[in-house]
């Protein structure tokens, strides 16, 4: 069985920081991304290789497991071992435990028999070229997916590509960062699959729980006399009716304006809007002037 080095295939150093990983993989995945390119196995064949690479370098655990078989494995070929010599055994998965399986979104699937030895639970690794022999136990791979904060809002789907078929897998409305969805057979092995779902951040809300929290600039006068302002929600803009004497930092609540019930349908949170009151910065001598005079 031929080892991997990942480290090569990201073009990174093997001190690579997390965060010089996910760029590494970022920009090779765009390149060689198969929608992209599309009719060419050596774009595809290079993506998934990538593909593979990443999903070890980037977990913690995955990576200083290889980083133990990398650092054996050099020392055996520095003395003269040869592949089909090297004690795979010690170093391969044989307990079947959970496993993060890389991201499988818009991949041909086909993970190389080097990570399905040493990650997904088989049995000795040294037989790769004869039958495989699975543990009964298949392990429970999970993925982590992100989606937007719209996305949760909405629901939307995913297009899972397990190599063997595409599933269309949906995202329930209102799912939360840690949310897991359980996809059947959804797993390389034809086991379960989880997805593991993270909210990205949002520009525009902070979110607690179902609750929603925004900002609205308000100028001064509106402030004082009154009026109303413009609020951003999930579903569009509303009109927020301002009371005269309303303070800077003040917050109201529009009711069910919030993000959705994972598991009740219909309910709703809320969503706070914080009252930002504005200055403007270039007034007439008219208007300075009844300030001055409404002072006293």
């Amino acid at each position: 069985m031929e080892y991997k080095d990942y480290y090569r295939d990201l073009g990174v150093a093997k001190n690579a920081s997390p965060e010089e990983i996910k760029s590494a993989f970022k920009k090779l995945a765009l390149k060689y991304h198969p929608d992209r390119n599309q009719d060419d196995k050596s774009a595809e064949d290079k993506f998934k290789q990538i593909n593979e690479a990443y999903q070890v370098l980037s977990d913690p655990k995955k990576r200083q497991r290889y980083d133990q078989l990398g650092n054996a494995y050099f020392d055996y070929q520095q003395g003269g071992g040869q592949p089909g010599g090297f004690d795979w055994s010690r170093y391969a998965n044989q307990g079947g435990q959970s496993v993060d399986f890389g991201d499988l979104f818009g991949s041909q699937g086909g993970f190389s028999d080097f990570f399905s030895a040493f990650f997904g639970g088989m049995g000795d690794p040294s037989s790769m070229g004869g039958r495989r022999s699975y543990s009964r136990q298949q392990p429970a791979y999970e993925q982590v997916v992100d989606i937007s904060l719209i996305e949760a809002y909405q629901g939307t789907t995913r297009l899972l590509d397990t190599g063997a078929k595409r599933l269309e897998v949906k995202i329930p409305a209102g799912s939360k960062s840690g949310t897991k969805v359980r996809v059947q057979g959804g797993s390389p092995t034809g086991g379960e699959l989880y997805l593991k779902i993270n909210v990205t951040e949002d520009q525009r809300f902070r979110r607690d729980g179902n609750d929603l929290y925004t900002t609205s600039n308000v100028d001064v006068f509106t402030a004082i006399l009154g009026g109303e302002a413009e609020v951003n929600t999930m579903t569009g803009k509303v009109k927020l009716t301002i009371p005269a004497g309303t303070q800077t930092d003040q917050r109201f609540r529009l009711q069910k304006r919030g993000m959705p019930h994972l598991k009740d349908a219909g309910a709703f949170g809320d969503l706070y809007v914080q009252v930002k009151i504005t200055i403007p910065k270039h007034l007439s001598e008219a208007q300075l002037d009844l300030i001055r005079k409404a002072r006293g």
